[in-house]
């Protein structure tokens, strides 16, 4: 199965092709421009690199959140323009189950942590099962870093959330585990094996509803009009 997936949900985007489970081409981008800027020429590059086309993919992914608003939007955005254009199936996964996947050599728990800005992160928890099956134990939330929930010792923590608020985590977990900054990014490999695993489960892969996973209001609200 030949696939494409992406990832814009952060500061970073992450683009990859998928031949099955065998990783074709990655890439990860951190450049400081807006996602819009990147990611089709980025796509097109894999494209490129890997010698196929948009129409020859099997199968389409990206993540749906939570993460940037602006990021996440665009992503979808982008998804739902190669579905109508190639009527190719696709689907949405999890940033934070995309995440905790940059762990795999542990049997405990996996506590992603995204920065969410506000002084907030957006986090989860993961678990391996004894068949190697990632599974999520604990829903997604928007919370301050001292309150993330109390972890079972050992709990391993991964993302730019767990690198940039290590000490409050350290200090409220006990026996945490930081992963290091290399394993902070989200992967397009991972997004890619996610949403096969997801395509497979699916009775309609082509479901036309792909929405974000917004833990939170906007930012950004309508402002009232003066003649009101």
């Amino acid at each position: 199965m030949l696939t494409l997936a992406f990832d814009t949900s952060s500061r970073t985007a992450s683009v990859a092709i998928l031949n099955g489970r065998i990783l074709v081409y990655e890439a990860v981008m951190n450049t400081g421009a807006n996602h819009s800027e990147v990611l089709l020429s980025a796509i097109d590059e894999a494209c490129r690199k890997s010698r196929c086309s948009i129409n020859e993919m099997d199968f389409l992914c990206c993540t749906t959140g939570p993460g940037s608003f602006t990021g996440l939007r665009i992503g979808i955005s982008t998804l739902k323009g190669f579905i109508l254009a190639t009527g190719k199936p696709a689907v949405g996964v999890s940033s934070l189950m995309a995440l905790a996947m940059n762990v795999d050599d542990t049997r405990g728990i996996i506590c992603p942590v995204m920065d969410a800005g506000r002084g907030q992160v957006y986090t989860a928890s993961f678990l391996y099962d004894k068949d190697g099956v990632l599974n999520q134990v604990e829903p997604e939330k928007a919370v301050n870093p001292d309150n993330i929930g109390q972890q079972p010792r050992n709990t391993v923590f991964v993302g730019d959330g767990a690198v940039q608020h290590a000490e409050s985590i350290t200090q409220h977990q006990e026996g945490a585990m930081i992963r290091s900054r290399s394993h902070q990014m989200i992967r397009g490999f991972n997004v890619g094996i996610l949403g096969q695993e997801k395509y497979r489960r699916l009775d309609d892969p082509q479901a036309s509803a792909f929405s974000p996973l917004y833990l939170r209001c906007a930012d950004a609200v309508a402002a009232k009009s003066i003649f009101s």
